[in-house]
């Protein structure tokens, strides 16, 4: 059986809560997690430890918490009040869990699902959106880590063009990947606002006219105020765990959809 599960951050009672639900067997099924696996919730060294352990049997994709982390170790940012990632920081086995994480995944396609943390822009196809995530992985798992992490962060530049090299290459590709929620039909970024409301003349990604990923089943997280969204060529899946909402995970072997969640305790209340 295979599996696609929304953000956990931190949430390892109510991960463990659904694999138990949905019968998991680390011999028999896979599961494929979209990013977010730490921060905000109580037991992020635990969810680390955990998805590590079940080695090929998770694929695990990387959001901007899990790159946040990974920038606070290496001393490029500071922890904010709300992270919970203090007790992977000082972990006996620290060093491994972090070389783990540079390892994993930005996008995949898999049982016929391009999955991504938070979105592709409309200029993207399924090729493009893995060659880029591929750039950005080799960059996470180069000796250069530290350097990559301090061009990172920005909202420039906010519109896609094949010229684009260097850091602003990787920064527009991370920020797609791992932030995006509205863009225009150009596909310029708009990344400040969080709700589910659009700005003035912005989309959400996933209607942005002349998408050239449109029909191609998609799958993502990150955007909890839409809650599930469950599509024939769309699924959001980040359900709001840690805000007190779902844990969701939908099987998607063979062609079905079978939507599995569990209810998860309030860890963060809006403003936190």
């Amino acid at each position: 059986m295979k599996y696609l599960i929304g953000d956990v951050q931190g949430c390892c009672s109510a991960l463990e809560q659904l694999l138990r639900q949905i019968g998991f067997s680390a011999s028999r099924d896979h599961i494929y997690l979209l990013g977010d696996l730490v921060n905000r919730g109580p037991r992020s060294l635990h969810t680390l430890r955990l998805l590590r352990d079940l080695g090929t049997s998770a694929t695990c994709l990387l959001g901007n918490h899990d790159l946040h982390l990974l920038a606070v170790a290496q001393g490029v940012r500071r922890a904010h009040r709300s992270d919970t990632v203090a007790e992977i920081l000082a972990a006996p086995d620290r060093e491994a869990l972090l070389a783990w994480i540079r390892q994993q995944r930005m996008a995949c396609y898999a049982e016929g699902w391009l999955m991504v943390h938070a979105g592709v822009v409309p200029q993207w196809d399924l090729a493009t959106t893995l060659a880029l995530a591929g750039e950005v992985e080799r960059q996470l798992q180069s000796a250069d880590l530290h350097a990559f992490l301090e061009v990172m962060y920005g909202n420039e530049p906010s519109i896609w063009a094949e010229t684009l090299a260097g850091p602003d290459r990787l920064r527009f590709a991370i920020n797609v990947l791992t932030r995006i929620r509205f863009c225009d039909a150009d596909g310029r970024l708009e990344m400040k606002a969080k709700g589910d409301t659009a700005p003035p003349g912005y989309t959400p990604w996933f209607e942005a006219p002349g998408r050239r990923t449109e029909g191609l089943p998609i799958a993502f997280g990150h955007w909890s105020t839409l809650g599930l969204i469950n599509r024939p060529d769309l699924l959001s899946l980040d359900t709001g765990c840690v805000w007190g909402g779902h844990l969701t995970a939908v099987r998607v072997d063979g062609g079905r959809r079978e939507v599995v969640q569990v209810g998860c305790e309030q860890a963060l209340r809006p403003g936190e």
